[in-house]
């Protein structure tokens, strides 16, 4: 557009120069007209052209538009692309695309400490609030947003100790931040993607303390750690050893049954035949000279010679 209102004022210029009584004539005249009217032919395009953009507008990709007219905003918010709009309304654009805010913040532990942290918060606009937040804070949303982060920051740290800000619970802090902050924001139209204590800061005395501190923490957790393996061992040996001790039993008790049931089963008819059944073998065989049978009558054993 510029462009053609650059070429309609030099052609506007050479005008002026025909005009001049000195370069005047017949043919500057008839030149005159021909850049006269292709002057209003490029005006009248100039006119279209921007009567079209009144009613066109185009919103680049990671943003939306926000139209007001005559005072009165829009509830229709418009999306990235080509939008059709009154030529009276002005529209606002919103970035949709990932925020970062990085903050130092002093604050104090539940203890009465003071500590500077480091933190960032990582947000963007919910496409569909923008009206919202144009209503209600307007286009320039980063200071109401860096004074409820402050806000909410020394409000958790005033709940912990420097020692659980500084180390054990950091990640739980964090975790912590993040939910307070959701719960702050998204209501006036910010989704909250990351927020991180990227690094607390102690008076070095201070620091040293709860460093040590910290170290003799993880050492104790450590030798309970090493000291309940070994109990847990120590509880397997004497658990296999119980296991072991009542399979021997068991084989035992097998045993000693066993035993029972042979004994109970060995009668005296029983083993006089038994006894007989070894003697007739033993005659039988063509070695055997003498052979002692059982008792006689007044108890003494049988002997017999094989002739």
């Amino acid at each position: 557009m510029e462009f053609i209102f650059t070429i309609i004022t030099a052609l506007i210029s050479f005008i002026i120069a025909l005009n001049k009584p000195e370069v005047a004539g017949e043919k500057n005249q008839k030149l005159v007209k021909t850049i006269a009217l292709l002057i209003g032919i490029l005006a009248t395009f100039a006119t279209i052209y921007q009567l079209i953009f009144r009613f066109l507008i185009i919103i680049p990709a990671g943003k939306v538009g926000v139209v007001e007219t005559f005072g009165k905003v829009s509830e229709q918010t418009l999306n990235p692309g080509v939008n059709w709009v009154s030529p009276f309304s002005n529209v606002v654009e919103f970035s949709t695309r990932l925020k970062d805010i990085k903050e130092t913040v002093n604050t104090t532990s539940s203890e009465g400490l003071n500590l500077d942290i480091d933190v960032s918060l990582q947000y963007r606009l919910e496409p569909q609030k923008a009206v919202l937040v144009y209503n209600n804070i307007g286009i320039k949303e980063e200071e109401i947003l860096i004074s409820r982060f402050r806000s909410i920051i020394r409000q958790i740290t005033a709940s912990h100790e420097a020692k659980d800000i500084y180390g054990s619970k950091r990640q739980e802090i964090t975790q912590l931040l993040h939910q307070e902050l959701s719960k702050e924001l998204n209501p006036l139209g910010f989704i909250v993607e990351e927020s991180l204590l990227r690094k607390v800061t102690l008076p070095e005395k201070i620091q040293a303390a709860i460093q040590q501190k910290i170290e003799a923490e993880q050492e104790s957790d450590r030798q309970q750690f090493i000291n309940q393996k070994k109990r847990q061992e120590l509880e397997f040996e004497i658990e296999k050893a119980k296991k072991e001790a009542e399979r021997q039993k068991i084989e035992a008790q097998g045993i000693a049954e066993a035993q029972k049931l042979i004994s109970q089963s060995l009668t005296e008819q029983v083993l006089e035949l038994k006894a007989i059944e070894a003697t007739q073998k033993l005659a039988e065989s063509q070695n055997t000279k003498i052979v002692i049978v059982g008792r006689s009558q007044d108890g003494l054993p049988l002997i017999l010679q094989n002739p």
